[in-house]
């Protein structure tokens, strides 16, 4: 009975194995979930549903905790981490290659940035350091915050850039709300930046606002303007308008 039951679990896995391997695309998300952990106990296809169920969506279980994912779906602590494996590679393949890649344009930025920052579900500050030829010196996360804040301190940005000698730099945040659209706080935070690094010498590219699958680049909307001296004093990025 028990071999029965193995050998009737392992057609539709092996039929699903064969599809990935002709053509990854073609699965969808709950097959491919599904793959993970085989047909023990239920279909396939149903265990990804499920999971994709009590997640909410694929982009809502890649941000979700361990804790939380071994309770979804009656997931468990083994397959929870064979879920976490599969995505962590996943973002691991998104990233940058090279540790100090050259970048020019604010798509570049986004696309060497949004693997590590847009599914978290709080706010973080990312200080970028460039040379004059446009080459990432160093990347430093200088705050965290929570679902829809983020207190910045200058003095943290600015020890980042001076540290790695940089010329000109970029700052970035998330939303973990998925709207990238900068708030007046994200606006009064770049100004009040601007100011700080003219005290330093430093050329401020841009900042951009990660949100889900876009940015907002605030040298490309015109915020980047001429400001008063810096105070010094620790600033917030939000969420809220």
């Amino acid at each position: 009975m028990e071999r029965g039951a193995a050998e009737s679990e392992d057609g539709p896995v092996q039929a699903l194995r064969e599809r990935l391997v002709q053509s990854p695309g073609a699965l969808d998300d709950a097959e491919l979930l599904g793959l993970l952990f085989g047909g023990r106990g239920r279909t396939v296809r149903g265990l990804g549903e499920a999971l994709l169920g009590a997640a909410g969506g694929l982009r809502a279980l890649a941000s979700m905790e361990a804790s939380e994912l071994a309770t979804a779906a009656g997931l468990g602590r083994e397959r929870a981490a064979q879920v976490l494996a599969a995505l962590e590679l996943a973002r691991r393949a998104h990233l940058a290659p090279d540790a100090r890649p050259r970048l020019r344009t604010a798509g570049e930025v986004h696309r060497y940035l949004s693997p590590r920052i847009a599914l978290l579900r709080h706010e973080v500050f990312h200080v970028l350091s460039f040379n004059t030829r446009n080459v990432l010196l160093a990347d430093a996360r200088v705050a965290e915050g929570t679902t829809d804040a983020c207190t910045v301190d200058p003095r943290e940005v600015f020890r980042a850039a001076l540290g790695a000698r940089a010329t000109a730099v970029i700052f970035a945040h998330n939303h973990p709300s998925g709207d990238p659209e900068p708030s007046e706080a994200d606006l009064a935070l770049t100004r009040e930046l601007q100011a700080g690094a003219r005290i330093f010498h430093l050329r401020v590219l841009d900042h951009l606002v990660v949100g889900a699958g876009r940015y907002v680049s605030l040298a490309r909307a015109g915020f980047l303007h001429a400001v008063p001296a810096v105070s010094g004093e620790a600033l917030t990025a939000g969420d809220k308008q």
